[in-house]
């Protein structure tokens, strides 16, 4: 194991002035890994590539080979025949599968840099703030068998709240929830380092699963993963714009007949599902505020909490944490690209 590699595996004190993590030479690049999306940031031209991030494999188990990455895999879900099978490198935003991880993360770099400029590489790359040893570890084989150089991981929190342009230098607390689909996280930062965390296993795709659950137990309709996230984005979409009347459009196979079937929801159908999927993060966050020493809660009394993240942008999670907590709740502006935004902040 490399001694970058040893590094990441100690006890980090997260800083924002993160330009210490190489002795030498600063990366250009930056990885904001997810369970939805792989993002590359490089440090002056921002945003390289942006896919879904999935594999489809083809071949016999053991001898399998990569037929297609990203959003050509995306167009395939739920469409494949037996011979294919789509990967999920992670799932609730923790690396399950090294081989497709390794796969995809070659697949993007090299989509942005090309073949010659990947050996040797230095890159950032965001993790949950409580990613395990064994878990660290892993994505860092990965990282290594994908042909990336050195690797530094950074806590995705202390990512968003740079990307969210907040003060986190200043000796005062500042709390902030990261919404993303696979993880959310709350966070007090203070002096540039994250002084409490929690994480929570639920996000944006675990809630399209809990509405793709719901039909199915209610309205006895199956739909696949690719319908399930488009109607979680029209929820959404439907809440911020306050429309009561809209309906939502749900196509799939019904039960009862076995024949293709279609549905109208309205919103408030799905607003049992929503906050009970909620309920989870803003138990996380009473928790992690009964835990804060109280200096650092005078400061997130004054200044409330900030959002960031997809899962930010449905009002219901707002309100219902305001409610619950009494605190001042906003969502950050640009809020999906918080993290790849700090990310690339701390390439400076």
């Amino acid at each position: 194991m490399r001694r970058d590699d040893e590094d990441n595996l100690q006890p980090e004190c997260y800083r924002a002035g993160m330009m210490s993590l190489f002795s030498s030479k600063k990366p250009e690049f930056a990885i904001d890994f997810g369970t939805a999306n792989v993002r590359v940031v490089h440090r002056s031209e921002g945003i390289l590539f942006d896919e879904p991030s999935l594999c489809c494999f083809t071949g016999p188990f053991g001898a399998e080979q990569l037929l297609a990455a990203g959003k050509t895999a995306w167009a395939m879900l739920d469409r494949t025949p037996s011979h294919m099978r789509i990967k999920h490198p992670l799932r609730r935003g923790v690396l399950q599968d090294i081989d497709a991880a390794t796969h995809m993360l070659r697949y993007a770099l090299r989509s942005s840099m090309g073949r010659t400029r990947l050996g040797g590489t230095r890159v950032l790359i965001g993790v949950p703030a409580d990613a395990t040893q064994a878990e660290r570890a892993a994505l860092l084989t990965a990282t290594s068998d994908a042909g990336i150089g050195a690797v530094r991981l950074v806590p995705e929190p202390l990512a968003a709240a740079v990307g969210a342009e907040l003060p986190i230098e200043r000796p005062a607390g500042t709390m902030i929830v990261e919404c993303g689909a696979g993880t959310s996280e709350v966070a007090v930062i203070s002096l540039g380092g994250i002084c409490r965390t929690r994480s929570v296993r639920v996000g944006g795709a675990s809630l399209s699963r809990a509405i793709a659950d719901d039909l199915h137990l209610r309205h006895k309709l199956l739909i696949g993963d690719l319908t399930a996230e488009r109607v979680m984005e029209e929820y959404s979409e439907v809440k911020q714009n306050a429309d009561r009347s809209a309906s939502i459009e749900v196509k799939g196979r019904s039960l009862l007949t076995q024949m293709p079937a279609a549905l109208s929801l309205s919103s408030t159908e799905l607003d049992l599902v929503a906050e009970k999927h909620f309920r989870v993060i803003i138990d996380a966050v009473r928790q992690l505020l009964s835990e804060t020493p109280p200096e650092l809660s005078h400061d997130i009394l004054v200044d409330g909490i900030v959002l960031t993240g997809g899962g930010a942008l449905s009002p219901l999670l707002g309100s219902l944490m305001s409610q619950e907590t009494g605190l001042a709740v906003r969502i950050a502006v640009d809020t999906r690209d918080c993290v790849v935004k700090g990310l690339q902040a701390m390439l400076h």
